[in-house]
């Protein structure tokens, strides 16, 4: 190597930089697709989640618990040690996966729709996406009911 040359450690920055790289090509192939506005909704879906769990976390509507649920998981997240370590190649980064989902699932699901509607900042196509993951509609675009 040179001596001007950078090191990149392949986890976690490798892993970040190749899933970057990827999600740009997505973009850009639905956007030379002529799809402008699902381009627009796929650019911006990782931003607008993290503007909505922030202002979800910030709300007082969502019960102490289920934010302080939350809380605690982005806090086991950052500390450097794991219940199964990070160097494990998949399975030390599929904890950390699960538990963030279960973390959004547990707050996602202790709001109501309309919550989350005035939370969500992005296009209505991507809203849609999360009412069905936090199981507030059914893939046909309508209401969950209880019990199905």
């Amino acid at each position: 190597m040179s001596a001007d040359a950078v090191e990149v450690p392949l986890w976690p920055w490798g892993v970040l930089l190749i899933a970057l790289g990827l999600y740009v090509v997505a973009v850009a192939a639905v956007l030379a697709a002529g799809r402008r506005e699902d381009a627009r909704a796929l650019a911006g879906f990782i931003p607008d989640c993290i503007v909505m769990v922030g202002r979800l976390a910030r709300d007082s509507r969502i019960s102490r618990a289920r934010r302080l649920a939350l809380l605690a998981v982005l806090a086991y997240l950052a500390l450097p040690f794991d219940l199964i370590p990070d160097f494990l190649p998949g399975a030390g980064q599929l904890d950390d996966a699960v538990l963030l989902a279960l973390a959004l699932r547990l707050l996602l699901g202790g709001a109501d729709a309309d919550l989350l509607r005035g939370a969500w900042p992005g296009p209505e196509v991507s809203l849609r996406l999360i009412l069905r993951a936090s199981g507030h509609e059914r893939n046909g675009g309508g209401p969950a009911r209880s019990g199905v």
